[in-house]
């Protein structure tokens, strides 16, 4: 007998018929990922080592699914093909529309949120490219023909089902171990590691990059709902303790006390970007920031979710949403804040309440400012009815007489702090807030066709009219002289659809777009002396060193003569004599005025290698401490 005859060959016909049923139900998931790599392929991240686990964990998740379904009797073939497609595929419309509308791919912790994003979501999707949807209809024409024509099997082969998995686990649990080893140290650069990209799973863009569609599905629904809590680990107590036990009373400089006494509002400017404030459509603002102390080099700390509270819990707390590990910033509300604004200033005597549109259950806001010190949490849409939208007015914040009264009819020093709402998508004038505004200025049948940058200058016009009417307020009640404003804006205006507009007015392509107002306004500014590090123009004096939401807390209290310790903030007095000027972002990017670095390494302006690498540890550093101190609740240990 010859030996090919001995030898059982492979029928070439039924190896056919499964490589060409396996390629014909996997093309609707290939092309899912495919299109989130292009959509995402601006995402400047990228290790010859992610190739390989990144080709493993998109073949191995599709044929796990693909064999699955077709070693099913057909009708539950079908059936489990149809449910793990929807599943996906609705996580991939979300992720192509949440992209498209932030740049940052979709995260499920972001569902936790009470997110104010949420009465727009329609609006959002609206506004999204017609390609993403026309590719979405693509995709679903392709899966309506597969299911039509499903390969035929009368009953289950589970015997195989079971093999596929038990060799999917095995794989599963290989694969990551093509990234290479995480570090288990605190070093600057972990972020760039892709094992320690991978393991935290801290950033929804570059996971997306390491994983593909749907390893970074399953994950983040396990990272976000399922894993458990972590143990203590010594080593990073250790670095705690070695900050926070040598602790260094704040400097007194120039500045110290130049405020001390006097009220303090706090003013939130909702999507204020810089290029809003301007004479033309914010002239009350622009007046007030033109006799002002002014800090031209600000940014805004944005974590791509939630940045409103986020801003929030910066200046209130003086931290920010952890970038190590997935936490919302809302979720910190039974941390021990003990050196928050609120806190310190109640211990000076001050009242101090918080003052917005929206009720106190988004972003847990009642919760967290009772959390964080504040007498009260007041909110129009908790405390009033309302028939129309005039809620969403900035005015109404001034107008409605309980809030008036509460603001300007108080005994003693206060402490305000005021968040403006108006500015927030959509930006047009044809529904919603929008029309309705538009409406009280150009009368019913009168509003012109508004561009959404136009209808954007619209909405900032609302808000100067709001601090015309706080300018009065102050005036009449007899507050003009002892009261400072601290205006600073949330965010930049990401919230716009066209995102031209901003590349009229912004360097949009780093994180340089961030910029946005900060200045500090007193009656008095006239009479305060400029020193080395600023300089007068007219009225306002203007700093320039770089700074960012996390300086704020500090700055003002010294401005207030309230002690401090240093090591209690992760930023910095901004006028204090040594401050150096920077501002770090959530990628690790960062910049000081001259350089700015990304990936570790500066891509504008020079810098010697030794300062690079040493601001590079600093900043990391102060990342670890802002996230530690978050996630162990430090000091409430301190205080035991």
């Amino acid at each position: 007998m010859k030996i090919k005859e001995k030898i059982k060959l492979p029928d070439k016909n039924k190896v056919f018929y499964w490589l060409k049923n396996i390629i014909f139900l996997a093309i609707p998931f290939i092309m899912m990922d495919i299109v989130l790599r292009v959509l995402g392929s601006n995402i400047n991240y990228f290790q010859a080592k992610m190739v390989l686990p990144n080709i493993l964990f998109n073949c191995i998740w599709i044929l796990l699914i693909v064999l699955i379904s077709l070693n099913l009797s057909r009708r539950a073939g079908r059936i489990f093909y149809g449910v793990l497609f929807a599943i996906f595929f609705i996580v991939f419309l979300t992720n192509c529309i949440y992209y498209s509308y932030t740049g940052f791919f979709f995260s499920f912790n972001l569902i936790l949120m009470a997110s104010e994003g949420s009465d727009y979501i329609l609006d959002t999707i609206l506004n999204t490219s017609p390609i993403i949807f026309i590719i979405c209809a693509a995709i679903l024409a392709v899966v309506v023909f597969i299911i039509i024509k499903f390969p035929k099997s009368e009953k289950s082969n589970f015997r195989f089902v079971l093999e596929v998995v038990v060799l999917f686990v095995i794989l599963h649990i290989c694969t990551p171990m093509l990234l290479g080893g995480a570090n288990d140290y605190l070093a600057w650069d972990n972020w760039r590691n892709p094992r320690n990209v991978y393991e935290n799973f801290n950033d929804s863009n570059k996971n997306m990059k390491i994983c593909g569609l749907f390893e970074y599905t399953v994950r983040d629904f396990y990272m976000t709902f399922l894993k458990s809590d972590e143990k203590e680990d010594e080593s990073e107590l250790n670095f705690l303790e070695n900050i926070y036990s040598d602790l260094t009373e704040h400097n007194v400089n120039d500045y110290t006390g130049i405020f001390k006494g006097k009220n303090v509002i706090m003013l939130q400017l909702e999507g204020i970007d810089d290029w809003l404030l301007n004479e033309e459509d914010m002239p009350n603002l622009y007046n007030l920031m033109n006799n002002s102390i002014c800090f031209d080099s600000h940014y805004s700390y944005y974590n791509g979710g939630g940045s409103t509270f986020n801003s929030e819990l910066a200046v209130n707390t003086g931290f920010i949403t952890p970038v190590s590990y997935v936490r919302n910033a809302y979720s910190f509300n039974t941390n021990l804040f003990n050196h928050s604004l609120a806190n310190l200033l109640k211990a000076e005597g001050y009242s101090v309440n918080a003052f917005h549109m929206n009720t106190g259950e988004y972003y847990s806001r009642r919760i967290n400012y009772l959390n964080w010190g504040y007498d009260n949490y007041y909110g129009l849409l908790d405390e009033n009815e309302y028939s129309d939208l005039s809620y969403e007015l900035d005015r109404e914040l001034i107008l409605n007489k309980d809030f008036y009264d509460r603001m300007f009819n108080s005994d003693g020093p206060f402490m305000h702090y005021i968040i403006t709402y108006t500015p927030h998508t959509p930006f047009n004038t044809t529904a919603g807030i929008g029309k309705f505004l538009a409406e009280k200025i150009y009368t019913d049948g009168n509003i012109p066709d508004l561009s959404e940058e136009e209808s954007a200058r619209l909405f900032a016009g609302e808000t100067d009219y709001f601090v015309g009417l706080l300018m009065e307020a102050l005036e009449d009640s007899g507050h003009m002289e002892d009261t400072i404003i601290v205006a600073y804006a949330d965010h930049y205006l990401y919230t716009l659809n066209d995102k031209t507009i901003l590349d009229k007015y912004k360097e949009t392509n780093t994180n340089l777009i961030n910029h946005t107002p900060f200045f500090i306004w007193s009656n008095d500014i006239s009479d305060i002396k400029e020193n080395g590090d600023t300089q007068r123009d007219g009225v306002a004096i203007h700093y320039t060193k770089t700074n960012s939401q996390i300086d704020i807390l500090p700055t003002v209290l010294n401005m207030l003569g309230i002690k401090f310790y240093d090591e209690y903030y992760i930023g910095s007095d901004i006028l204090d004599n040594g401050y150096t000027g920077f501002a770090f972002f959530s990628d690790y990017s960062w910049y000081d005025g001259n350089v700015y670095v990304e990936n570790g390494e500066a891509i504008k302006g020079s810098i010697q290698r030794d300062i690079l690498d040493s601001k590079n540890t600093h900043i990391n550093e102060l990342i670890q401490k802002n996230d530690l101190t978050l996630k162990y609740d430090y000091f409430r240990k301190l205080d035991n």
